[in-house]
């Protein structure tokens, strides 16, 4: 859906949205009657009515039990909207690491085209030694792997703990639970982790972002977008957008991901007193800002276009400034400074070629 507040939102499609929340819900419900309704409820009336139970889930099942008077018999309404939010979570990280494994495939070529394309290291700000494009490729590719390998190490359990965790009426009803399915309404590990991993992901997207913000500014002009923004006054300037709104969204989903952990150290008794409440739209946003992120960066990545002669010749500029560590290492030099530069890449391209098997 598009938002005029986050632009390019839409690239999120219909993961978290309040009709995507709705789906899951019912779906949980469905599960556990055991049958396949197919029932037709109005998002917005649900949503209209939910405060007064502070959940959406009382005045669902209020719904569905016109027609099945047994729904939801044994559950609580936290079982369903965990459930639910795992279920769409888990569908989101399928779809954030396909995006993920279009940045991994362009990256890995990247880095191999330029695995011995000259440019200067910068550190601090400032000129350091040689270096080559493609081991700085590398340190991208390696932030976006160490990120999907956190997403891949999730999981989205359901959750089945009736009013209290003890699952009494379940156990009234003679109901049978699937081996290992935990009780979490105040252990909210699978919560904060998939927080952590989403927050991991825009790190490692803002790492390529904020090279190319740099490394495309004028006066370096070593990389830039393949179709920069316009300006809305500057006809000639061709901005580095893309980046800019991936930085956009590393700069705000750590505060989210925060969020979680405090709401998990809120927790009380057997079930909490607002904690719960506040993961919901935290989780639809940084759900939704780390897709649109990978999204945009698949696309910054495809397109980047990168100027080796003026990596070459920013590195000539330099002078002797940038070999002065390796003359102080030895007396006879050699013609190039790049130490294991090119067994790194080699390292990494190949841990990603595994990656996408």
């Amino acid at each position: 859906m598009a938002d005029l507040f986050w632009p390019g939102d839409e690239r999120a499609g219909s993961h978290f949205t309040t009709e995507d929340f709705l789906g899951a819900m019912l779906a949980v419900e469905e599960e556990w009657l055991g049958a396949e309704v197919g029932w037709v409820v109005d998002a917005h009336d649900v949503a209209l009515e939910a405060e007064s139970g502070g959940n959406p889930v009382i005045p669902l099942v209020k719904r569905i039990r016109e027609t099945y008077p047994n729904a939801h018999r044994g559950l609580t309404s936290q079982d369903v909207v965990d459930s639910a939010l795992m279920r769409m979570a888990e569908s989101a990280v399928t779809t954030l690491r396909r995006d993920l494994a279009t940045v991994v495939r362009r990256l890995a070529d990247l880095a191999e085209a330029h695995r011995d394309t000259p440019m200067v290291a910068r550190t601090l700000t400032q000129h350091a030694v040689p270096t080559t494009f493609g081991f700085r490729v590398a340190a991208w590719l390696t932030a976006v792997l160490d990120a999907d390998d956190d997403l891949a190490r999730l999981a989205f359990p359901q959750q089945l703990g009736g009013a209290a965790g003890t699952r009494a009426a379940i156990v009234e009803l003679g109901r049978e639970v699937p081996a290992g399915v935990p009780r979490w309404h105040t252990t909210r590990a699978p919560v904060t982790r998939l927080g952590d991993a989403l927050a991991g992901c825009t790190d490692a997207c803002a790492r390529i972002a904020n090279d190319v913000v740099t490394m495309s500014r004028p006066e370096i002009g070593e990389l830039a977008e393949g179709s920069g923004g316009g300006s809305s006054t500057m006809p000639n300037k061709a901005n580095p957008t893309l980046s800019v709104l991936v930085r956009r969204a590393a700069l705000t989903t750590p505060q989210l991901a925060a969020t979680l952990h405090l709401a998990a150290a809120q927790q009380v008794d057997d079930r909490a007193d607002g904690g719960w409440h506040a993961e919901w739209a935290t989780l639809r946003d940084l759900v939704r800002r780390t897709l649109v992120a990978a999204s945009q960066t698949a696309t910054l990545v495809a397109d980047l276009r990168v100027d080796a002669d003026r990596m070459a010749a920013t590195l000539a500029a330099a002078g002797e400034a940038v070999l002065a560590e390796q003359r102080s290492m030895t007396d006879d030099p050699a013609p190039t400074y790049f130490g294991d530069a090119g067994a790194y890449v080699d390292h990494v391209v190949a841990r990603a070629k595994g990656s996408l098997g």
